[in-house]
């Protein structure tokens, strides 16, 4: 999974214009994001059709305003620009509720 940090730009609109996209929001000190983490090479394996992108919630503070992000671990999921699904709160987020929200977007 790329970091943002790593994309020619941070604008999410120009980032996820070709393509689909999952905006996977974390920080390094928050535990349930810690939890998820080591599913998420899984995940992407899974969902191959998406490209994945860690974005450091703490690094990338005005985005995740931007986006409304209250909660972390959290996943935005545009598709050519437009934004089609989102799993945004506080809650610890479990392997198979990633898949499951997924599926829902298909």
């Amino acid at each position: 999974m790329k970091k943002l940090s790593e994309y020619s730009t941070t604008d999410v609109a120009e980032l996820t214009k070709d393509g689909k996209y999952v905006l996977f929001f974390q920080a390094g000190w928050c535990p349930d994001c810690t939890f998820i983490k080591p599913e998420m090479p899984a995940i992407e394996q899974e969902y191959g059709e998406y490209q994945f992108v860690d974005v450091d919630r703490d690094k990338f503070i005005d985005l995740a305003k931007e986006l409304k992000i209250m909660g972390i671990p959290s996943f935005v999921v545009y598709d050519h620009g437009q934004e089609i699904g989102r799993l945004v709160n506080k809650d610890r987020k479990t392997k198979a509720e990633v898949e499951s929200f997924l599926d829902s977007l298909a």
